[in-house]
């Protein structure tokens, strides 16, 4: 049904709503939460939390300002801790406000706590049980049904206040109208689609969505007049909104004697108790079960700009106290033809049985060799390691959920690089001061880490290209240093770490470079005066063979021509 749930969103790794989560519904999958509906009790609190603000709860908004726009018989049964989250001088101005909304009728669902409040003290009166748990909230019958089926049985079989009156409304204004909740509960609107009492809430809105609703329309909460609501309701039933309002409202002379009367609150002080009360360490007793801490008057529901939990709790008692002369002290009239029973039924948990083997394979895998390795820090959100690890099993978190493991991951990668890269590495803070320097740099300068931390880096080199980086936040970046006392030539890169307020040298040691690229220049110098010299002999070469050819020529000449004449001589005769 997915009423409930994350909207997509970049979560950060906190996993805050897996350790909000006192059942662990949320599971973890690419790094998105998401909630498991069959393990979830619906209480929204993971919602709460989350700094992504990534709630998605379904709203019904929009169908109720459409069937307004129809002119539906829309009915309104507002919870008792409206008090609390508005700011208003007078209660009364919610009517006003409903009906400026277009609600045709509005009224307190008190009317409804009245009915469970007869209901309660007939049960209990009746002592037919062990022990007995109240069943006005939704998220505290989910957490019984599911986590502690055994304790069902104890759930008072009677609907809860919203239940209550809503089937109260449809007998009087007609089955044909449309009934809306309006509370600060989400697990109301799970509750209100359950199969047994599917027409009974038509919509349910938190008093977020009517906030909203309220700005949209520009409505002046300041400028109304007060008018009464349509029904009567009594101080007791608006007292359920407090912690222990339950339990006085069926006990106010406090004559009750079949059972210890308890009052718990919170997701896991109800655990508590239940717990308890499952392995039989606590018997006899009634408890008002509240799954939010302080309440409805601390549901998700509430407007994000309410006031805090204090104030809005004192608003409810003034509200209360300026009500007392409509407290209900004789038996309310209960309607005979109306079903106001509700049945619990045990839905465990069914979790696969996990073969040790299985969990050590996925600790081992997480770096958790031995118990000692087993921090149990719950930064997951899971309590211990093994029950992150059982987790992974199931599907519902992911190895890289573990951040010591991660941060180890992380930290030991960054390790080797800085132990063993061949570049030197240093940290220096706005003071010209040396944080870290890895071993190549150790090395390189002769010196200890140890040593050299805390003091100036102009103990080793020069700081100027420091003061220049610092002072500008420019880095700078290839520039080609000779350090004479140390005879190499470094590459530098000097940057300004901005959230950090440090800088970070990394530095390449290019002397054997640089050496290489000095001897091949001796080496091409050394070939082009090599070239030169060979150019020159062959020119004087070439010059002393010119002068000899010359020479043979002219004698060969001389020679041809004395030949030439003794042959004409030779023929003459």
């Amino acid at each position: 049904m997915n009423l409930l749930n994350f909207s997509e969103a970049n979560c950060r790794n906190c996993y805050k709503c897996l350790r909000t989560c006192s059942v662990k519904a949320v599971k973890i999958k690419n790094d998105q939460a998401g909630i498991v509906e069959e393990r979830c009790i619906g209480c929204g609190q993971c919602l709460i939390v989350c700094p992504q603000n990534a709630r998605n709860i379904q709203s019904d908004l929009q169908l109720v300002r459409n069937a307004i726009k129809e002119n539906k018989k829309v009915i309104a049964s507002i919870a008792p801790s409206f008090v609390g989250a508005f700011s208003f001088d007078e209660a009364q101005k919610m009517a006003v406000v409903l009906k400026t909304l277009g609600f045709q009728k509005a009224e307190e669902t008190a009317g409804g706590a009245d009915v469970v409040a007869e209901l309660y003290k007939s049960a209990v009166e009746s002592g037919k049980q062990e022990s007995m748990i109240t069943s006005c909230c939704p998220s505290a019958n989910y957490l019984v049904e599911k986590y502690f089926p055994s304790l069902t049985k104890f759930l008072i079989p009677v609907v809860s206040p919203m239940l209550a009156h809503g089937k109260l409304l449809k007998k009087k204004y007609g089955y044909d109208s449309m009934v809306v909740f309006i509370g600060p509960c989400a697990a109301k609107k799970i509750e209100a689609v359950s199969f047994q009492h599917k027409e009974t809430i038509d919509a349910v809105l938190t008093f977020e969505e009517l906030s909203k609703w309220i700005n949209d329309e520009g409505i002046d909460i300041d400028e109304l007049t007060p008018q009464d609501f349509d029904g009567n309701a009594s101080s007791r039933g608006a007292a359920f909104p407090i912690i222990g309002g339950v339990l006085k409202s069926f006990d106010a002379d406090g004559s009750e004697k079949n059972y210890e009367l308890l009052k718990v609150d919170g997701i896991n002080e109800c655990m508590e108790i239940f717990k308890a009360m499952e392995e039989g360490r606590v018997k006899g007793v009634c408890v008002e079960v509240n799954i939010c801490r302080g309440g409805c008057l601390n549901g998700p529901g509430m407007p994000k700009n309410a006031d805090s939990f204090f104030v809005r709790q004192k608003k409810v008692k003034e509200y209360l106290t300026k009500r007392k002369s409509q407290i209900v002290k004789s038996e309310c009239e209960i309607p005979k033809n109306v079903d106001f029973s509700k049945v619990f039924v045990p839905r465990p948990i069914v979790r696969e049985s996990i073969d040790p083997a299985a969990i050590k394979h996925i600790l081992e895998s997480m770096g958790k060799f031995e118990p000692g390795d087993e921090l149990n820090c719950g930064g997951c959100g899971y309590n211990t390691c093994r029950e992150k690890a059982q987790a992974v099993l199931e599907g519902m978190a992911e190895m890289n959920m573990c951040l010591p493991f991660m941060r180890g991951k992380a930290e030991s990668v960054t390790n080797v690089i800085f132990e063993n890269t061949p570049n030197i590495i240093m940290l220096i803070d706005e003071e010209l001061k040396v944080k870290e320097i890895n071993p190549t740099a150790e090395k390189l300068f002769g010196i200890k880490a140890d040593y050299l931390k805390e003091r100036p880096i102009s103990i080793i080199m020069d700081d100027e290209h420091f003061r220049r980086v610092r002072d500008t936040k420019k880095p700078l970046l290839g520039q080609k240093v000779f350090y004479k006392n140390y005879g190499i030539v470094l590459q530098q890169n000097i940057l300004y770490l901005e959230k950090q307020s440090m800088l970070l040298a990394i530095m390449s040691n290019n002397t054997m470079e640089e050496k290489q690229r000095e001897e091949l220049k001796r080496v091409k110098e050394n070939a082009l005066d090599a070239a030169q010299r060979v150019i020159e002999k062959q020119m004087r070469v070439a010059q002393e063979i010119a002068s000899l050819l010359g020479e043979t020529t002219a004698e060969t000449k001389v020679t041809l021509t004395k030949l030439k004449e003794i042959a004409i001589q030779e023929t003459g005769e």
